[in-house]
């Protein structure tokens, strides 16, 4: 009995999968059989459907958004630097930031009793190089702040930016118009350099 109840479950599972799982099989358009119809193999492409290709093209988009450039793991101790602290250098609780950093306009820095990540000031960066695609052109924008770094959340609520961070820029000297006719403030740029060792931020916006 177990077994046989097993086996019915092990079959409906296998169903299920087959039927989530994607495949570009071509399926025939269901239409009337007509006399003198054709075979499926001599039919015109014309009267087939691709499966999925809507879900595809967005696959596609997302793929071309995301960004196309190679993105190196950096490691934490490349990321910090261990700082020693308390009266015989014995504390090792906190960490100084090596790489680009961005911070807000009214940032001030906790108590250095309590801060646990340093960011030298001399690695801060308000602005940065952004290159639009479409006009080829490069504007020197704002920058608003770090959506997401490819090295983890730490980093991001950190507003580090490395090669291939996603950071926000203020566009609205660019003039750039909605459909609706209203002006856009803020876009997503693409981080394409790595802005420790330039010593600028390059970017590439994302149209």
């Amino acid at each position: 009995m177990i077994a046989k109840k097993n086996y019915a479950e092990k079959a409906l599972m296998k169903k299920t999968l087959a039927m989530h799982e994607e495949s570009t099989s071509r399926r025939k358009v269901d239409d009337d059989v007509h006399d003198g119809a054709v075979p499926a193999y001599l039919l015109d492409r014309e009267n087939t459907t691709r499966a999925k290709i809507l879900s595809n093209s967005i696959k596609q988009k997302r793929k071309e958004k995301a960004g196309k450039w190679e993105v190196r793991p950096v490691a934490e101790d490349e990321m910090f630097k261990v700082i020693r602290s308390g009266k015989r250098k014995t504390k090792q609780w906190k960490r100084m930031v090596t790489k680009a950093t961005f911070v807000g306009p009214g940032f001030t820095r906790k108590p250095p009793k309590y801060e646990r990540f340093i960011r030298p000031s001399g690695l801060r960066f308000t602005k940065a190089h952004v290159t639009h695609p479409e006009l080829k052109c490069t504007f020197n924008l704002e920058i608003i702040g770090v959506k997401k770094n490819p090295n983890g959340p730490t980093y991001t609520s950190l507003g580090v930016i490395t090669k291939g961070t996603i950071i926000e820029v203020n566009v609205s000297e660019l003039g750039l118009v909605t459909p609706a006719g209203k002006v856009v403030w803020g876009k997503y740029a693409q981080v394409t350099n790595n802005p420790e060792n330039d010593g600028c931020i390059n970017a590439v916006l994302l149209v």
